[in-house]
């Protein structure tokens, strides 16, 4: 016969154990080092389900998700903003692309802000999306087109109709002044950004369609009297003084190194609507860094202003409200074409939360940007990863770890791991890269969560970046 069993809170009477209400057991969240004595009683604190799927963890196999946006709406982190790191072959951009379609397949519309090997080309072409190659004979952006930005400004009346109408007078004056100083490798003076300010009013209220850097040129060269005013000249002749430099400046954007991309209105403009967007600059590579930095410079201040643009119809309940991942890689090239260009890259990337849009950030080192032109733009430089409330780490050799160390906390542990990714261990022929597919996730002061990533499917093709140099047999 078997022994009775005792009723869920014990049993009844003197010294049975009785117990009117029983507490859950305590849980306290600690360091391995602090409650080892309460093995095997411990266990890990989990990895983030919101997001994408990128991995598991390395030491407890856990599925680990990401996704800038998904974390942000769970708390997690307190900005979109992700910044990437590692050596070239550790497999950053694989870890991106899984992004992407991740992104995809949530809603997220992903927008690679100046593909130039192109990494991205074939997986939105197979996404469905939307490549658009920029480069002579190809597709042309013109940088002062603010599309449909300008066209909801035109539609509406009041203060709404101003506000916009210096929201894109500002992002025109902006990039223009972007594109002068890269080509003049020096600063625009207050003098000279005064005129191109009062020559971009000019043409917003004489032409009916967006301008272009032809028409700033050609007004310039007429010389009307407003202009002759913002240069505080009286004739003729003492206004061509004053802006002949500038003239010369404009004139080398149409027909000097980077003629044939920027100097006519906007061949094929962005399909929001797309499952995805690639803007292809690979083209413009051969031209040498001025042409591919202007190329870069150009797609961010264009595909912001389309978020923007969609944004601002959004909140009048025009158009639906839609969520972005703006890929910036290979950042380092675009910002170390002249002084000031950081400037212009962080004025456009600040307020990405209120635009809904998470930003992807990819550089190979902190070094990348410490060859900058002055302490102004490194330190501003180094704010983006700063600002960016998710860093993920490939493999990097120790001395990039204690630059790394300055703006996100590393604890030895992690510094180690990351350390062992960053070289193969002998000079055995075909071996893998012990750093391929590995990265540390860190977000703030919490521990970093190591993550092993695995393609599957159509992946393996899809986030080849190596096809180029494979011999086939």
């Amino acid at each position: 016969m078997s022994e009775p069993l005792a009723p869920p809170w014990g049993w009844r009477g003197p010294g049975a154990g009785r117990a009117a209400h029983v507490e859950p057991a305590p849980e306290y969240q600690a360091t391995t080092s602090q409650v080892c004595g309460l093995y095997p009683f411990t266990a890990g604190s989990g990895t983030p389900t919101a997001g994408t799927p990128v991995g598991r963890h390395q030491l407890w196999g856990e599925v680990v998700c990401l996704d800038p946006l998904a974390w942000l709406r769970e708390g997690l982190v307190t900005n979109p903003g992700m910044f990437v790191l590692g050596q070239p072959g550790t497999g950053k951009s694989t870890l991106v692309k899984r992004l992407v379609t991740g992104a995809v397949a949530t809603g997220t519309t992903p927008i690679i802000l100046g593909d130039t090997k192109p990494d991205y080309t074939r997986l939105v072409e197979y996404l469905g999306g939307q490549v658009i190659r920029v480069g002579r004979g190809a597709d042309r952006i013109n940088p002062l087109d603010a599309g449909p930005l300008d066209e909801a400004r035109r539609r509406l009346s009041g203060a709404d109709a101003e506000t916009l109408r210096w929201e894109v007078r500002s992002r025109r004056l902006s990039l223009l002044l972007a594109l002068a100083t890269l080509v003049r490798e020096a600063r625009i003076t207050n003098a000279e950004e005064v005129v191109l300010g009062r020559a971009i009013d000019l043409l917003d209220d004489r032409l009916d369609h967006e301008p272009t850097i032809v028409d700033v040129l050609r007004i310039l060269e007429e010389g009307p009297a407003e202009l002759r005013g913002a240069t505080r000249t009286d004739t003729a002749d003492a206004y061509q003084a004053q802006t002949r430099g500038l003239v010369f400046t404009l004139d080398l954007l149409i027909s000097g190194s980077l003629a044939g991309v920027f100097d006519a209105a906007t061949t094929r403009p962005l399909n929001l609507d797309a499952p995805a967007i690639s803007v292809d600059i690979s083209r413009v590579r051969a031209a040498g860094d001025k042409l591919l930095t202007a190329a870069m410079l150009c797609t961010w201040a264009y595909a912001f202003g389309m978020v923007d643009a969609a944004t601002a119809l959004a909140e009048l309940g025009a158009a639906p409200r839609r969520s972005y991942l703006g890929v910036m890689d290979e950042l380092w090239r675009a910002l170390r074409g002249a002084p000031g260009l950081v400037e212009h890259a962080d004025a456009l990337t600040r307020l990405n939360r209120a635009k809904g849009m998470a930003s992807v950030m990819i550089t190979h080192s902190l070094a990348d940007l410490d060859a900058l032109a002055t302490e102004e733009d490194r330190a501003k430089a180094k704010g983006f990863a700063d600002r960016s409330a998710i860093t993920v780490l490939a493999g990097l050799p120790p001395r990039e770890l204690a630059r790394v160390h300055e703006i996100t906390p590393l604890t030895g542990p992690e510094q180690q791991l990351v350390t062992s990714w960053s070289a193969p261990d002998s000079w055995q022929p075909g071996a893998r890269h012990p750093g391929r597919g590995k990265y540390l996730i860190k977000t703030g002061e919490r521990l970093g969560i190591p993550v092993e990533l695995s393609l599957v499917g159509p992946e393996v093709d899809l986030y080849d970046t190596d096809q180029a140099i494979r011999v086939n047999p």
